[in-house]
């Protein structure tokens, strides 16, 4: 029975895929030919090069791994096991043709450089390339954005190995864009940053939902707002200032999760994992936000035990002496950290969490050190999201008596710990839910 109903869900899946390749691939071939055509009749048409660029080799054998994206975007269509990746790569895709067709048609620009006439095989894939490929549609390389959206597709269906090699392949076929003399360094570029915006905006796994704010979320939405509307303004006004453009993406991005998008901007995963989208967008933010940490812990230990083999802490670095982590941090990229068993349930710097919250981390929290015998619980610092939740599964577990029992054994512990009043409400909260279930 079983077995019948994963018959029917590849079958089924297959056939998506199919309906997917005739819906996209006659509208990649026909918004790329259509556009190029109208841009290569226009008088307005600039190039942008940069002077080592020149540089480049001509290098015909490229044409090769340049050619072969093709297959890989059908292939990629067939590769996904449900149909929420199906349907989310299928708009990725779709999304990628639209965005780069309207960025040719704003922004016009021409390959510059003449190609060497070219015999053979390759001279033969040229000339293929040619009949429908004039040089007009350049920035964002859609090439690019399709590389990246490929190989985020296919590195989650390899094992390790097979990952490096397909890793490779896409890295030449990205750097085929040049060696080809399709396209110039700019297209490279702004291609990649489409990509990953792209990928970013349309996740695969999850999905977000705004929730109100508190008063004090609201505050910290507003201040990383300013910050990068700052960095915009500067990153507009200050010639050659475009790099500044991405800690204003970054910072925009966390004032929406402060604003109410909540953890999803950091797109973690139960495991512990950032989204490779979320940690390219948003790397200005995580940079800073990990020096903080490096800098605020450095007189503190990484842990002290609190109760029963549990303990609380900061955010590990590489080594790790308890068996599972329970990582509370919406931030930080476990990456290559080993644990054990290691589970995130992702919280918002900063913000008090709410009795939902703490609700549903507290009962991870018990499964956790029902099953191991030593349970890091931590935070950036071990100072306030974990220590709440901690709190917490002490008068859950019956370990503390009162709020005030739990968080003066939690000080005795590790005396550095931050709980406000805010915190210390949402705990009596919890603590009242606690006893209504205990009372008759």
């Amino acid at each position: 029975m079983a077995e019948s109903m994963l018959m029917q869900n590849k079958v089924s899946l297959w056939k998506q895929g199919l309906c997917w390749l005739v819906l996209l691939g006659p509208l990649f071939f026909l918004s790329y030919g259509q556009v190029n055509q109208f841009t290569a009749t226009r008088d307005d048409v600039g190039s942008m090069v940069i002077g080592w660029e020149h540089a480049i080799p001509f290098m015909p054998w490229t044409i090769v791994p340049y050619w072969s994206i093709d297959l890989l975007y059908g292939i990629s269509l067939f590769i996904c096991t449900s149909k929420q990746e199906l349907t989310r790569h299928g708009c990725r895709l779709l999304a990628a043709s639209l965005i780069a067709s309207v960025g040719f048609l704003v922004f016009p620009l021409k390959f510059t450089f003449v190609r060497p006439e070219t015999q053979g095989m390759f001279g033969w894939l040229f000339q293929q390339l040619e009949q429908f490929d004039l040089p007009y549609n350049q920035a964002p390389s859609l090439h690019i954005i399709l590389t990246w959206l490929l190989w985020l597709r296919f590195r989650q269906h390899l094992g390790e190995g097979a990952r490096l090699l397909s890793g490779a392949w896409f890295l030449l076929i990205a750097l085929s864009v040049l060696t080809t003399w399709q396209h110039h360094f700019i297209d490279v570029v702004s291609g990649f940053v489409v990509g990953v915006m792209i990928s970013y905006a349309i996740p695969v796994e999850g999905h977000g939902r705004w929730k109100r704010p508190s008063v004090h979320a609201m505050r910290l939405a507003t201040k990383y707002c300013v910050g990068g509307i700052v960095f915009l303004l500067a990153g507009l006004w200050i010639p050659q200032g475009v790099i500044l453009l991405w800690p204003a993406a970054a910072l925009l991005m966390v004032a929406a999760g402060y604003a109410g998008l909540g953890v999803s901007v950091f797109q973690k995963n139960i495991h512990g994992d950032l989204s490779l989208s979320a940690r390219w967008l948003l790397f200005p933010y995580l940079a800073g936000a990990w020096l903080s940490k490096k800098w605020f812990s450095r007189r503190r230990s990484l842990s002290n035990v609190v109760y029963g083999g549990v303990a609380l802490g900061r955010f590990p670095d590489r080594t790790i002496a308890q068996a599972a982590v329970f990582d509370l941090t919406a931030e930080f990229h476990k990456g290559s950290r080993k644990a054990e068993r290691w589970e995130a349930y992702p919280l918002m710097d900063l913000v008090v969490p709410g009795v939902p919250d703490i609700r549903q981390a507290v009962m991870k929290l018990s499964q956790l050190q029902q099953r191991h015998e030593s349970v890091l619980v931590c935070c950036a610092l071990g100072l306030s999201r974990s220590a709440t939740v901690v709190a917490a599964w002490l008068l859950k577990e019956g370990h503390a008596g009162s709020v005030t029992q739990a968080v003066a054994l939690i000080k005795s512990r590790r005396p550095q710990v931050v709980l406000t009043f805010a915190h210390l409400q949402v705990l009596e909260t919890f603590s009242k839910e606690l006893q209504c279930q205990i009372s008759p």
